[in-house]
């Protein structure tokens, strides 16, 4: 079995592949604290809930954009599963031509996604993150990352709004039931709900002068939400950056 690791800024996804089925997968949220003794209890645990043994984990591979997490992924992945981990990196020759400048700045966790949605659907294509940033990456028809758009995530706008405006409180984040909010909560949500769709149709709106008819591919945590009033978006994907790890570990290590 193959367990995949995405780590994120905010969540870490996890996945276990028996052949291209994913039979188990997980979030959680990213701690850069933790010591590899806890990720590996971590993993364990939740595999045995799963009905996993870990015994059965004979391949990892870890996406991450959190660089300090990469020596305690790599310990724990050696000391619990006896696994030397595939770790993907920009300068690894992952089958996609890479057009960022230079090539080793896009995050690991970009190209990934950028790799499924072509292997899943195809290009010109488009994949929309909603993680800690909000990520636009764009594939070409013939299969090159192109580059894309990185702008503040959700959260990271509403927590700012609430740190910043002293008498704004903090709120969930929910679609409200009207534009026009009749309280504090309902109008906060109103410009965190319809300034991020409108900020979602500009952006692909002008993405699309450059691409000839992509399809757009949502993904992260808000990608089923945002969808909703999104007519832009063709596609939610909630598990594409776990299947670009399992489509790369077996294109790197066959």
């Amino acid at each position: 079995m193959l367990l995949v690791i995405d780590i994120g800024n905010s969540n870490t996804g996890l996945g276990v592949y028996e052949g291209e089925r994913l039979a188990a997968h997980w979030r959680l949220t990213t701690q850069r604290e933790r010591t590899v003794d806890e990720y590996g209890i971590l993993c364990r645990n939740l595999f045995s809930l799963a009905g996993i043994a870990p015994g059965q984990i004979d391949a990892i591979a870890i996406a991450s954009v959190v660089p300090p997490l990469n020596q305690t992924l790599e310990e724990m992945a050696t000391s619990y599963f006896r696994v030397n981990p595939l770790f993907i990196e920009p300068d690894l020759e992952l089958g996609m031509p890479n057009r960022y400048h230079p090539p080793t700045d896009v995050g690991a966790d970009r190209l990934v996604n950028a790799v499924a949605a072509y292997a899943k659907y195809g290009g010109p294509a488009i994949v929309v993150d909603f993680g800690t940033a909000t990520t636009f990456d764009a594939i070409s028809g013939e299969g090159e990352y192109l580059g894309g758009v990185i702008a503040p995530g959700i959260y990271i706008a509403s927590e700012a709004l609430f740190l910043k405006a002293a008498k704004l409180p903090r709120v969930d984040f929910k679609r409200p039931p009207a534009v026009i909010g009749q309280t504090t909560v309902h109008s906060i949500q109103s410009g965190l709900y319809y300034g991020y769709l409108s900020l979602l149709e500009g952006i692909l709106r002008r993405m699309k002068r450059e691409l000839k008819d992509p399809r757009v591919i949502a993904t992260g945590g808000l990608a089923e939400l945002m969808a909703r009033d999104a007519r832009d978006i063709h596609t939610v994907d909630p598990f594409l950056t776990l299947e670009g790890l399992r489509i790369l570990y077996h294109r790197l290590r066959p």
